[in-house]
């Protein structure tokens, strides 16, 4: 599959309400690796088996949540092409190119809010230091691995309410597929929630509708295997984490899962699985009174505090 376009998620921007917790949290029971920090006081952290500088910034603030979530094009032809169709779409509002340097390591960015409220950008040139196995005969994990140790940031899920121009902006502008959704309705014609790619996976970011704009459900990162998955179980009772759901199984995405919070209260999801995604597959449809089994496999119920703990 020749990837073009939009790429992959490159990097999320998440608020925190104490750093230096917060760091503990992403580099030690998470297991990030810290990269560099800035004059505006802001920490760029990496998984152990991505090549560019960074991929999650936290900013201490009043409250938590995201500030937006950077994805990778693959040229600088293309981000001022789709800089042009995204602000000529009628889709996004506050539209800004971001100097380059003012993440450290990277290019310009074209920063738009989408219309769930949720600020998106675009960049083509991020510095690649490597990851920590190297590219030269690697082995296939590094030794000095902390906590759960993803080895990538791979999606966000978030919460908004005009998801269905949201998903017109990123199909027929941005290039993405949709691989999921969730409908309600007599003939299912209300769209509750749309599992987006731009890849062959899954998903590479998801929307549910809510009444308020802006909203953040979660970040996750990518395991190997079901048995990891376990272990970072294990960690968040060692490490006395807030548990939220798992370890469990979706039956969206059929990704394995398990679910718990920074100390400021933004969820996190270690998972492992899923499908691989084409772009001839058919979008998978769930209805909306199969939610408890779309969401958690194996018990079929839904959580009221999954659902509905949002920053």
């Amino acid at each position: 599959m020749a990837l073009t376009g939009v790429l992959r998620p490159g990097h999320v921007a998440l608020r925190v309400l104490e750093l230096e917790p917060a760091l503990k949290h992403y580099t030690e029971v998470l297991g990030l690796i810290e990269t560099a920090r800035d004059a505006q006081g802001r920490v760029f952290l990496k998984a152990w088996d991505e090549h560019d500088h960074h991929s999650v910034v936290l900013r201490e603030a009043d409250s938590p949540g995201m500030d937006y979530m950077g994805f990778r094009v693959d040229s600088g032809h293309t981000l001022e092409r789709l800089a042009r169709e995204v602000e000529q779409s009628g889709l996004a509002t506050a539209c800004q190119w971001i100097p380059a340097g003012e993440h450290p390591h990277t290019g310009v960015r074209f920063r738009f809010t989408i219309p769930t409220g949720h600020a998106i950008e675009l960049f083509a040139d991020k510095d690649k230091p490597g990851c920590k196995t190297g590219d030269l005969n690697p082995d296939p994990w590094p030794d000095d691995l902390r906590g759960m140790a993803p080895s990538r940031f791979d999606h966000c899920l978030l919460y908004g309410d005009d998801v269905d121009g949201t998903v017109k902006l990123f199909r027929e502008v941005l290039g993405f597929s949709l691989a999921e959704q969730v409908v309600a309705g007599p003939d299912g014609e209300t769209l509750i929630g749309a599992f987006l790619t731009c890849s062959n996976k899954a998903h590479d970011i998801a929307f549910i509708r809510h009444p308020e704009k802006n909203r953040f459900h979660h970040a996750s990162f990518l395991l190997d295997n079901w048995g990891e998955v376990l272990k970072a179980a294990d960690i968040i009772s060692k490490k006395d984490v807030s548990l939220d759901i798992g370890p469990t199984r979706h039956g969206i995405t059929r990704g394995a899962t398990i679910y718990f919070f920074d100390p400021s209260g933004n969820r996190n999801e270690v998972f492992s699985g899923g499908y691989i995604h084409y772009p001839d597959k058919p979008t998978i449809t769930w209805t909306d009174n199969e939610l408890g089994r779309a969401i958690f496999y194996h018990d079929r119920k839904l959580n009221e505090a999954f659902l509905n703990v949002l920053t």
